[in-house]
């Protein structure tokens, strides 16, 4: 029953404005509505996201969006040429080069977007 529900990724914004030109100007994505406390987005595949103005966005510290990419390395060129910068990680089975950590064929990058919440990118899952 709930496995066939569609599904909305929740991303959290403490300045929504801020968070809205971030996603549009760094992702190139557009709201498909806007209503006052918050903008819904329909992304690859017609996973739905919705921006929504929070007090907690950014506290989460894990990843909250994971997009896929056919390749890590350009994608990352093109954000960081935005601003977007990538985190880097030191961490037991987790070390990040130049802001990608490799599990053989996986790539996998991560940055926060305007309000402070971890996106990931992934190549090759």
């Amino acid at each position: 029953m709930i496995a066939e529900y569609n599904a909305t990724v929740m991303i959290p914004a403490s300045d929504l404005e801020r968070a809205k030109a971030w996603y549009r100007d760094k992702l190139g994505l557009v709201p498909s509505r806007e209503e006052p406390f918050g903008a819904s987005y329909v992304l690859g595949g017609g996973t739905r996201a919705f921006l929504y103005k929070s007090d907690y966005a950014g506290t989460a510290q894990h990843t909250l969006i994971t997009f896929a990419t056919p390749d890590a390395r350009r994608d990352m060129a093109e954000l960081r040429a935005k601003g977007v910068e990538f985190l880097d990680y030191d961490l037991p089975g987790l070390k990040t080069v130049d802001g990608i950590a490799e599990f053989g064929a996986v790539k996998n990058c991560w940055a926060r977007d305007s309000e402070g919440n971890i996106l990931g990118f992934v190549e090759g899952m």
